[in-house]
């Protein structure tokens, strides 16, 4: 129709008239469009490549290294000698263990000790079977002491496994490293301040160990600074996920000292808001400051008789050990008496360290990033780019690819599990790779696919803008809510503002407005790509969505990179337009041929095997007062080999040890096993109070054992354990109250309860509950594809009776 009319005059007083549908409206049109494009794209992968590459794990040292360095191959003789076996706390493995942990502490030179004690559940005495958590633990605690302390540094693992496997890497990575570290340490010279080596029973049971510890030991009476080593998988860098309040000297310690530094402010604001614990949370409850962290990839195998010492990945174990041994010098060194000045930091990974910065500039910097975007819209507009009414436009779509890229993810997620159902019970799958691909093939796809249809009506600069407001105002409202996430998007949008400024103050067909825009999106390639890669593993399959909400993110945050990979706009009509439209439509289709390729690769390439066996859940509960038995499991919807035992959804009120979740169950025969006894040692009533001095002596091997009350027949006012007041809470259900108390010695536990009675007998309800199926009547052990679910009640065969007192 003829050429598009030329933007008015960048004059104060002129009016920039309004853009049509063929105007160019890009932040960048160099004259050599595709040759901008592929330069452009090469410096984001290349960028992008270098940050993956630099979370990697290091290379593994050998036993040869020098003596005060850390080797993990010398560790991984330790990792062999713990994860042998299952040693959960109580069982015979568990004390074999921990006489190698503290013959190794011993011949070190240390002063070592075991506490032996009796302890509650971390942080409070109500456990989640409706009633009071304890166990009996056996801590191996060594001091290397300080020349001029001004504190004591805590170095803390768990020696205990789950009972369905030995643990190789949770917990014995964290214990090995801490033995190698103690070894660096003696080797070398002698730190300021004191470090302690507090190696933790029963985490697994109730984080028991750690809270025996913490509250009551002498050396943890004036608390210090703890540095606590876990894992939730096999493999993957060691991430520091977890702070104290007021981190911001802490962070600054463990980014200059970590050899190998990987902590993000985001995932500690992830990890305040979940209901998951380790022993740091024991430390956290009594007042110490530290951190905590972990690798967590692979986490197919976390609790399950796969997470052997062979499964464990070396270079993991490395990182561990290098973090920990240069934090441990380095806290050992500097003054400990201010660790807690300033406020809580914010920081993230970028390549050869740790970006960190006072969390008070937080709300500042995204209120300045919202004023750039809004800045660039401005310019934008009165540079004849766009209009006000196509700006509003392109900040209402820019929310499509934010609202549908999460959701085709769960979508390609339910699809792929509606395939292979046994992904329902994993953390991951065991080689979620390509799936991982999948998912950021779709967040591709939904974000070149909007663009491309919007592109051509609303224009890429009105895009462009739209997509950094929604970064701009996400970082506003994360810097109220989650100000540890508020860099997630207040930075690149930031940076994507100040390029789209820079591009628009130069020549706009020069080469400057493509480096502006590629160096802008650098800047968030550096930030939201290794989110991305860190969130998989974190959050698992399951929540796969939100890996690609980050993902679309990143994705806007480069729409002017994008826009190179698009015909030039301008007056298109017919064939020409019909063209040029084929073209902007590819990268989106390819993105999808990709998903769909790689969710078909995953599916073939991660199948259940004996070496990745699908996992299933399994328990056995007998009431020897009765006779009757059932099987229980907690799968919703029971896969093949669990079906041939449970069927339908069973009460379980009668094993109120178990909790309150769901079961499925089914009819099994009896086994001939006793209940735990029950002998009434003392028994008195005084002012309408009757008070029971009973003692539970469990009659076979078990792991725990449990006495609850009859809510129908007595009222409990007090209760003693072990000679331990234990608080009285009110509990919904026949069962109101009852104490869980975890490697009972045998001997057996005694109880005193004072209880105001309803009938002439207390109702009484004793449990135990030991491991292992095998040789009950009817099971059949599984077949080599059929696994274990990593729970820790998988495998439980709980007996109970009833006992009116």
């Amino acid at each position: 129709m003829g050429a598009p009319p030329t933007p008015a005059p960048d004059r104060a007083s002129a009016h920039p008239r309004p853009s049509v549908p063929g105007a160019d409206r890009a932040l960048a049109r160099p004259r050599r469009r595709l040759a901008a494009a592929v330069a452009a794209l090469v410096a984001l992968v290349a960028v992008g490549a270098v940050s993956l590459v630099d979370l990697r794990p290091p290379a593994p040292r050998p036993a040869d290294a020098p003596p005060t360095e850390f080797s993990a191959a010398r560790a991984y003789r330790h990792v062999e000698v713990v994860a042998a076996r299952p040693h959960p706390a109580g069982s015979a493995a568990n004390d074999e263990v921990r006489a190698h942990v503290e013959q190794t502490l011993r011949g070190l030179g240390l002063e070592t000790q075991v506490q032996d004690t009796v302890a509650p559940e971390a942080g409070q005495l109500s456990g989640a079977a409706g009633g009071a958590t304890l166990a009996r633990v056996r801590n191996v605690v060594a001091r290397l002491p300080g020349t001029d302390p001004t504190g004591r540094v805590f170095l803390v693992a768990h020696y205990d496994s789950v009972q369905t496997g030995p643990g190789g890497n949770d917990d014995a990575a964290g214990t090995s490293a801490l033995l190698e570290v103690a070894r660096a340490l003696a080797a070398g010279p002698r730190p300021r301040n004191d470090i302690v080596l507090v190696l933790t029973d029963a985490e697994e049971a109730c984080l028991c160990g750690a809270s025996a510890f913490a509250s009551s030991h002498p050396l943890a009476a004036d608390g210090g600074v703890v540095l606590n080593l876990e894992a939730r998988g096999s493999t993957g860098p060691v991430i520091m996920f977890e702070t104290s309040r007021r981190n911001a000297k802490l962070v600054d310690v463990f980014g200059r000292a970590a050899p190998h530094a990987v902590g993000t402010s985001f995932a500690v604001e992830i990890y305040r808001a979940l209901p998951n614990d380790t022993d740091f949370t024991a430390f956290l409850a009594e007042g110490f400051t530290g951190l905590n962290s972990a690798y967590i990839d692979g986490g197919a195998i976390y609790h399950t008789p796969l997470d052997t010492a062979a499964a464990l990945d070396r270079a993991s174990l490395q990182q561990h050990g290098d973090n920990a041994l240069g934090l441990a010098r380095e806290f050992g060194r500097i003054d400990l008496t201010d660790l807690r000045a300033g406020g809580d930091a914010t920081y993230f990974p970028v390549p050869g360290g740790l970006v960190r910065y006072p969390g008070w500039l937080t709300l500042p910097l995204a209120l300045i990033a919202l004023a750039a975007v809004a800045a660039l819209g401005w310019l934008v507009r009165r540079r004849g780019r766009t209009t006000g009414r196509r700006l509003a436009a392109g900040l209402g779509l820019a929310l499509v690819p934010i609202v549908a890229a999460p959701l085709a993810a769960q979508a390609l997620w339910a699809a792929v599990t509606a395939i292979r159902p046994g992904y329902a019970e994993l953390l991951d799958p065991y080689r979620p790779t390509w799936y991982r691909l999948a998912v950021l093939a779709v967040a591709a796809a939904v974000v070149l696919a909007w663009y491309a249809l919007t592109r051509r009506w609303i224009g890429p600069g009105a895009l462009a803008v739209g997509g950094l407001a929604w970064l701009a105002l996400l970082g506003v409202l994360l810097a109220v809510a989650v100000p540890g996430g508020a860099y997630l998007t207040t930075l690149p949008a930031l940076a994507g503002a100040l390029g789209g400024l820079v591009a628009l103050a130069t020549r706009i067909d020069g080469p400057w407005p493509v480096v502006a825009v590629t160096v802008s999106g650098a800047v968030a390639v550096l930030i939201l790509l290794p989110t991305v890669v860190l969130l998989f593993p974190a959050l698992g399959m399951a929540m796969a969505g939100v890996a690609a909400l980050v993902a679309v993110l990143l994705g806007l945050a480069v729409l002017p990179v994008l826009d190179l990979l698009h015909p030039q706009a301008g007056g298109q009509r017919g064939l020409v337009a019909l063209r040029a439209r084929r073209l902007g439509a590819l990268p989106a289709l390819a993105a999808a041929v990709a998903a769909v390729v790689c969710a078909g690769v995953g599916l073939r390439v991660d199948r259940f095997d004996a070496a990745h066996p699908a996992p299933t859940h399994l328990m056995y509960a007998l009431d020897a007062g009765t006779g009757e038995a059932h099987w229980l499991s907690r799968e919703t919807d029971p896969q093949p080999w669990t079906g041939r035992y449970v069927r339908d959804r069973t009460a379980t009120d009668d094993f109120p040890a178990l909790g309150d979740g769901t079961f499925l169950g089914g009819p099994a025969q009896a086994a001939n096993l006793p209940a735990p006894k029950l002998d009434v040692l003392a028994d008195s009533t005084a002012g309408g109070e009757r008070t029971l001095r009973l003692r539970l002596t469990p009659q076979r091997p078990v792991r725990l054992a449990s006495l609850h009350v009859d809510t129908t027949t007595a009222t409990v006012l007090r209760a003693e354990v072990a000679g331990r007041s234990v608080p009285v809470e009110a509990h919904d259900g026949k069962w109101g109250f009852g104490v869980v108390y975890h490697a009972p010695p045998a001997e057996g536990i005694e109880v005193t309860l004072t209880v105001t009675p309803k009938a002439d007998r207390v109702g009484l309800r004793a449990m135990d509950a030991s491991d292992g199926l095998d040789g009950l009547p009817g099971f059949q052990p599984r077949p080599a594809d059929v696994g274990v679910v990593g729970s820790h009640s998988s495998e439980m065969l709980a007996v109970a009776r009833t006992y009116p007192v």
